[in-house]
């Protein structure tokens, strides 16, 4: 299975809180599956540290190396097909960073991780 996580599922995964689910554990624990995050987690959590709404242990490039050199995750970079991908998609979350998480997932036929609620609409694959 091919993932991609939401942001929180990123920070919770980084963090080893216990708010991750069971089997969104599990799938990114299993060696079968491939993991992705996104630009778009990385520059979500930079504008919610800065607005004094988000607080993670450690320094984002930091959390970053360790995800994608470490634990082998893939950087998933936004591309334009992504962002066309936003015209195919109803206006059912305003969210921008979750729209785009969305619309790579459908791009690039990835599940995404993620606890939202607001993302069943879209048809999306999800995983919690």
């Amino acid at each position: 299975m091919n993932l991609l996580l939401d942001t929180h599922a990123l920070l919770w995964w980084h963090e080893a809180a216990p708010s991750l689910s069971k089997p969104a554990f599990d799938a990114l624990n299993d060696p079968g599956n491939t993991v992705y995050f996104s630009v778009v987690n990385i520059w979500e959590a930079q504008i919610k540290q800065q607005l004094g709404k988000l607080t993670v242990t450690d320094p984002l490039p930091k959390l970053v190396n360790q995800q994608h050199q470490v634990n082998g995750f893939g950087l998933l970079s936004v591309r334009v097909e992504h962002v066309y991908e936003l015209d195919t998609l109803p206006l059912h979350h305003k969210d921008p960073f979750d729209r785009l998480l969305i619309a790579q997932a459908i791009h690039e036929g990835l599940t995404l991780v993620s606890r939202d609620p607001e993302m069943k609409p879209y048809g999306v694959s999800l995983l919690w």
